[in-house]
């Protein structure tokens, strides 16, 4: 299964072959067993290629997850008195990859060194749910509401804001109305994504037809065309925290945007680094949420308490890396 898998992520036998460090000859010999052993192919040969046949495309979910419960036995054994260890395999909206997902990501593994991660994006709930649904991921994180037939959990809130070019700030109130964005030169991703979709209708149910001027294929390069003056953007709190550093000006919203989200997963148990994880980042997320309603009881506004909240935590991650950090040169 392993040297299955290792085909399909490499795009082919050559690839697969390096990255295992095996011979190719052994590694198509390996794939071709296992063909004999289900009765069907896995893989249309093309030319000099492989190509994924519809019991390969099948076979994908079922065997990450054979994979990944053969992983778990092994390291429950191994670990005992070391920690957690292991693979998680994890889907997300694409939007969401970057924000909450990336700092609970990094935060664990910053935790639990023996732990490795594989993510998968998608630009629609429905593709989130499909790929947990198969068994390729555990878990999924996405908007509510969920439906279908996986077990599900809301976990809370993603909070969007505006960001405008650097020296724009006197031409932005905070918050800025949401009628202001009228006629507004907009950066946004490409269309059909579902971060795009939640964004264009919640303008439009403020009678505010949206003006995109520059839209980008690759949501990273968003933040770069508005911090050249291209255009406004709405984007998550979390992510504009960074433009602001940059010199972006970021306003909240008035009314606020913000959506709903949480996590999906298969019905039964969940392999244990996976259980921990899901733990983590409920327990991440209500720090964060309680360092910034600290903050903004202060009297700090939203935008304000964020940044205070995110550098305490960046403090806090600075202190455990310079103790405990396996990021060190081999030296």
């Amino acid at each position: 299964m392993e040297y299955f898998l290792a085909v399909v992520d490499h795009g082919g036998i050559n690839r697969a072959a390096a990255a295992l460090r095996v011979a190719q000859p052994s590694l198509s010999q390996a794939v071709r067993r296992l063909e004999n052993q289900l009765g069907t192919e896995l893989f249309h040969r093309v030319g000099r290629g492989l190509v994924l046949a519809p019991a390969g495309e099948a076979l994908i979910g079922p065997a990450r997850t054979i994979l990944r419960e053969a992983e778990s036995a092994e390291n429950a054994v191994r670990s005992i008195g070391e920690g957690s260890s292991g693979r998680i395999d994890v889907a997300a909206l694409s939007d969401m990859s970057t924000d909450p997902l990336s700092v609970w990501v990094a935060r664990f593994r910053a935790r639990h060194h023996n732990v490795r991660f594989r993510i998968e994006e998608r630009d629609e709930a429905s593709e989130v749910v499909d790929v947990v649904r198969s068994g390729a991921c555990e878990l999924g994180f996405l908007p509510t509401p969920i439906v279908g037939e996986l077990d599900s959990e809301e976990l809370g809130s993603q909070r969007f804001v505006l960001v405008c070019p650097p020296g724009t700030d006197d031409l932005w109130p905070n918050p800025t109305p949401v009628g202001a964005l009228a006629d507004v030169p907009l950066v946004m991703s490409g269309k059909g994504t579902a971060t795009r979709d939640h964004i264009e209708l919640t303008l439009r149910s403020h009678g505010v037809e949206p003006r995109v001027a520059l839209e980008v294929p690759q949501r990273g390069a968003v933040g770069p065309m508005v911090l050249s003056g291209g255009g406004a953007a709405i984007i998550p709190l979390r992510i504009a925290l960074d433009l602001r550093h940059r010199g972006g000006v970021v306003r909240e919203l008035s009314p606020a945007f913000s959506r709903r989200f949480g996590v999906v997963f298969r019905p039964g148990r969940l392999t244990a680094p996976t259980a921990q994880f899901l733990g983590y980042s409920r327990r991440s997320l209500q720090g964060w949420q309680d360092l910034l309603a600290g903050h903004i009881a202060e009297g700090h506004s939203v935008i304000e308490a964020a940044s205070l909240a995110s550098t305490e935590a960046d403090r806090r991650l600075r202190d455990r890396n310079r103790r405990s950090a396996d990021v060190r040169p081999n030296v």
